[in-house]
């Protein structure tokens, strides 16, 4: 009996997400229209380019990877530092 209360609760929402979808676009002009006339339309910034997402993408792609090899330097340094002051004070 709870499988039915779940899948019906699931199919209700389905619904109702369908039918947010459908008002909007049904309604979606009206209020560009309406908005243009009050002075409140919002200008849609372009999409970027193929290959404008493809250099972000790789811009990002290079600051993480320089983070990271910062921060395994680092642990390097400290390990490798942490070696030598010990051998020192054995000596």
């Amino acid at each position: 009996m709870n499988n039915h209360f779940h899948d019906s609760r699931y199919y209700l929402a389905r619904a109702a997400e369908h039918a947010r979808l459908g008002i909007g676009e049904t309604l979606g002009p009206r209020v560009d229209r309406v908005r243009s006339r009050l002075g409140l339309a919002v200008e849609d910034e372009p999409e970027p380019s193929r290959l404008e997402a493809v250099r972000d993408g790789a811009i990002g792609l290079e600051r993480r990877a320089a983070h990271r090899v910062r921060g395994v330097a680092g642990d390097v340094r400290g390990r490798v530092g942490g070696g030598r002051s010990s051998d020192a004070d054995d000596r």
